[in-house]
């Protein structure tokens, strides 16, 4: 008979992007991996993907003026693929050029292409970006792109394929009634209730797997204050982000203009990045968790610490 599954007893959320990394992205559990990336991507049978191998995630820029990149879960499928997962847990508004940026990154880097090799040798690039907000103008919480010609439908290339999950779009149903791709939804979502999710661990083995990877990260105490600590790095970012959106629209208002509005609004994202820069230096958060958090170059953040006269961190 088989053992029921224990729940941790303290709440999380999936979503969050260190508990994330830690039950994705680990080469013992690289079965969870595989599972939810061929789910995604519809992928069974012979045609499923069946290794994955992790790789470092961090893409060094080649000029010193280039962007430092750092891709949450990157690794090499049995075929040569390439496979970047994120999870995007705050909204910057720049999704869409986002993905194309890591996703050429590893189209390109990581020895894609060494010299004197054939453009052949090239091999396709998958993203997949989980959302903890909604993105896109449908319903469908999946979206998949790809490049073709709109006129004749041709694809021009397997190279290129970009997915998204839109986690706030799951609707909850029941769970024998879910496909592969809603059972991801509802797990992530997390709002079923303890009987569901049961029922859920019961019916898809890497989804069962996956939570208990999940409770054993949140049982840690030092795992769970890191935990604590983004989860509220999270909060106090879409605070911000919302207080200062809302000074520049009004400020873009008052001005009765449509570029008063829109530089009322850039104006307010620039004060909201900084505060959350400020705040995280006072901290002496690692640089690379500032980076994450609003998107600017090291050589940025430090700057900007000297400027303020706050201690650069170690």
């Amino acid at each position: 008979m088989e053992t029921a599954h224990i729940y941790a007893s303290r709440p999380y959320d999936p979503t969050n992007d260190l508990l994330f990394k830690f039950v994705f992205g680990r080469e013992e559990r690289k079965n969870i991996t595989l599972q939810l990336i061929n789910d995604i991507l519809g992928r069974d049978g012979d045609d499923a993907f069946v290794d994955l191998q992790f790789h470092n995630t961090e893409f060094s820029p080649e000029k010193q003026a280039d962007k430092l990149g750092r891709l949450d879960i990157f690794g090499i499928l049995n075929d040569g693929s390439r496979i970047d997962i994120e999870m995007q847990v705050v909204n910057r508004r720049n999704m869409e050029k986002r993905t194309l940026f890591y996703w050429s990154h590893m189209y390109l880097h990581f020895d894609a292409l060494r010299s004197g090799d054939d453009y052949g040798t090239l091999k396709p690039a998958i993203s997949i970006n989980i959302l903890r907000y909604n993105f896109l103008p449908q319903e469908n919480p999946h979206a998949a792109y790809i490049l073709y010609n709109p006129e004749t439908q041709h694809r021009l290339t397997e190279d290129l394929e970009i997915h998204f999950l839109e986690i706030p779009k799951y609707k909850n149903k029941p769970i024998q009634s879910m496909d592969r791709i809603e059972k991801w939804l509802a797990y992530f979502a997390n709002k079923l209730d303890e009987k569901q999710k049961e029922e859920l661990a019961m019916k898809d083995t890497a989804i069962k797997d996956a939570m208990q990877a999940s409770d054993r990260y949140i049982m840690d105490d030092a795992a769970y204050r890191e935990y604590i600590a983004r989860e509220s790095a999270i909060w106090d970012y879409n605070s911000d982000l919302k207080a200062n959106l809302a000074e520049g629209r009004a400020q873009g208002l008052a001005e009765g203009r449509a570029e008063g509005r829109a530089e009322g609004r850039a104006e307010g994202e620039r004060n909201m990045e900084m505060t959350i820069v400020k705040r995280m230096l006072l901290k002496q958060k690692p640089l690379i968790e500032i980076s994450d958090a609003v998107d600017w170059s090291k050589e940025r953040i430090i700057a900007f610490a000297q400027e303020n006269n706050i201690a650069i961190p170690k």
